[in-house]
């Protein structure tokens, strides 16, 4: 088998549902690395049997699995990707081109529902104000904390991101916004999930997911300084 040339990470919690659209709409030169995170159903079996690389992380957290997806692969680029099929494979590329390019060091998709059941409520009204506050924090120009995303993996791996739970994905952001990475936010689609959702589904998950975001967010502004050295916004 050819090395890949993006290892796109898909943390999984019961998503044997979702897993055989999700993986038969990978790019070519693209590796899936689905990180089992104790699924009760057959979602490593299915992942296994239609190709992929399967991880099993015991540890619950959104930030295990997804860390565990980074330290697994080994292409110079690494993707990460929602295994529920709210986002589309295929658009993977919106995300790492510019990456491939040169052209930033993070990317970040900028989730643009497809339909009004695709993003419920309360969780578009969260999102705007983690992003918020996030833009005070960092000085970049972000509106969504883009679940699809592309970066180098071995700049990935020098940020040591130590969150394991739903922090992870805007970590990742504070520190290379402090590291002064180029960061760019584009458009991708955003469909109704397959199944339940763990976080934003939920008001109690959706308030989870804001308890671990906010509590990074006070840390990044007790920082004394951060620099930020650009970022870029596709419109």
């Amino acid at each position: 088998m050819p090395e890949s040339r993006v290892d796109v990470v898909f943390p999984c919690l019961n998503e044997e549902g979702a897993l055989p659209w999700l993986l038969s709409r990978l790019p070519e030169g693209y590796r899936a690395i689905v990180v089992d995170n104790g699924s009760t159903d057959r979602s490593a079996e299915v992942a296994r049997e239609l190709g992929a690389t399967v991880v099993h992380e015991p540890r619950r957290g959104f930030g295990s699995a997804a860390h565990a997806g980074l330290l697994a692969a080994t292409a110079p680029i690494v993707a990460f990707c929602d295994a529920d099929a709210s986002m589309d494979p295929a658009d993977l590329p919106l995300v790492v081109d510019p990456v491939a390019a040169g052209a930033v060091e993070l990317a970040l998709g900028r989730r643009r529902p497809t339909t009004r059941s695709a993003w419920p409520a309360h969780a578009r009204v969260a999102n705007w104000a983690l992003a918020q506050m996030m833009r005070d924090a960092t000085g970049v120009d972000l509106h969504d904390l883009g679940p699809m995303r592309a970066a180098g993996r071995p700049a990935l791996l020098a940020l040591e991101l130590a969150d394991r739970r739903s922090g992870y994905p805007l970590e990742m952001v504070l520190r290379a916004s402090a590291t002064g990475w180029r960061i760019r936010e584009v458009d991708t689609p955003y469909s109704p999930r397959v199944g339940r959702s763990k976080v934003t589904g939920t008001v109690r998950g959706t308030f989870t997911a804001i308890k671990d975001m906010s509590r990074l967010l006070a840390a990044e502004r007790r920082r004394p300084s951060h620099s930020v050295r650009g970022s870029e916004r596709q419109r």
